[in-house]
C-alpha cells in the first residue's frame, strides 16, 4: 500500500439518511483522483450503489476513503487487497470485466 499520507474524510453524521449517503457515495465515487478510478467506480456505483445493504454501504463508504492507486492496484491485482476489502474489490473487478472493461495485471 502507499505510504502517503491520507487526507481526512469528513464523517458523515450518524443519523445520515440512506437517500443521502447513497447521494454522497456516489459523488465521491465520480470525483476521484484519477481518471481511471472515476470510470470504475461510477459505473460500478450506477449499478450497485442503490441495491447494498446498509453495511455494505459503510465498507464501500470506507472503500472510497483509500488512496486510488491503492484501489487502482487492487483492482487490477497488482497487489494483494486488504481482507477488509477483498469481497467488495473482487466485485468491483468482476464488475468492470463483465462490462467489457480491460485489466491488466502488469
Amino acid at each position: 500500500m502507499s505510504e502517503l499520507p491520507q487526507i481526512p474524510q469528513p464523517i458523515p453524521p450518524a443519523d445520515e439518511p440512506r437517500e443521502t449517503q447513497i447521494k454522497r457515495l456516489y459523488m465521491r465515487s465520480i470525483r476521484r483522483g484519477i481518471k481511471e478510478m472515476d470510470v470504475i467506480l461510477m459505473d460500478y456505483a450506477d449499478s450497485k450503489l442503490r441495491e447494498m445493504t446498509d453495511g455494505e454501504l459503510v465498507t464501500y463508504d470506507a472503500l472510497l476513503a483509500e488512496n486510488d492507486h491503492d484501489l487502482y492496484q487492487w483492482i487490477t491485482g497488482q497487489v494483494e487487497t486488504p481482507p477488509t476489502f477483498l469481497d467488495m474489490i473482487s466485485e468491483i473487478s468482476a464488475h468492470m470485466l463483465k462490462d467489457g472493461g480491460v485489466l491488466t495485471g502488469n
